[in-house]
């Protein structure tokens, strides 16, 4: 199922603020909410603002290695989710589609790493109908969550 970001917010839970990143899927009024760490939240963003900050930070120092190695992203799928044994949330898996000189190779890697490269490639985000099933969400939800870049102050 083809996927998008749709936003990089922040929730309140009783643990305190957990950021999220909302997944909108190509078809569907529901999302998938990817609950992920501040650091990773703000290079989404990041990513998404497309802003050149001078030195580059982890995942544009990832992209300029793979782009001087000929290499380039074409994909992000997020394909499964670990249940916990409690059997509430877990673990997104996700596998970063490369092309290189030696043709495409597969690499696991977690989602919100490969979100953040994504957002600053442009590549395509997908994710399998079983993640879609198992983690959709009404969108209303997220909708009036604080964004991310409202939180941790300027990006």
């Amino acid at each position: 199922m083809q996927a998008s970001i749709d936003a990089v917010r922040v929730a309140g839970t009783p643990e305190g603020p957990v950021p999220v990143v909302v997944l909108a899927v190509e078809g569907e009024d529901d999302v998938v909410p990817i609950f992920i760490g501040f650091s990773e939240a703000t290079s989404i963003a990041r990513g998404l603002e497309a802003e050149d900050i001078g030195r580059p930070l982890t995942h544009d120092l990832l992209l300029d290695v793979m782009e001087e190695l000929g290499s380039r992203i074409d994909r992000v799928v997020v394909t499964e989710i670990e249940q916990r044994e409690s059997g509430r949330g877990g673990t997104y898996i996700a596998d970063l589609y490369l092309e290189t000189p030696r043709g495409e190779t597969v690499v696991d890697a977690r989602p919100s790493d490969s979100l953040a490269l994504a957002a600053r490639t442009n590549a395509g985000i997908e994710i399998t109908e079983g993640v879609f099933a198992d983690s959709r969400d009404d969108r209303e939800k997220f909708a009036d969550l604080e964004d991310i870049r409202n939180v941790s102050g300027e990006i």
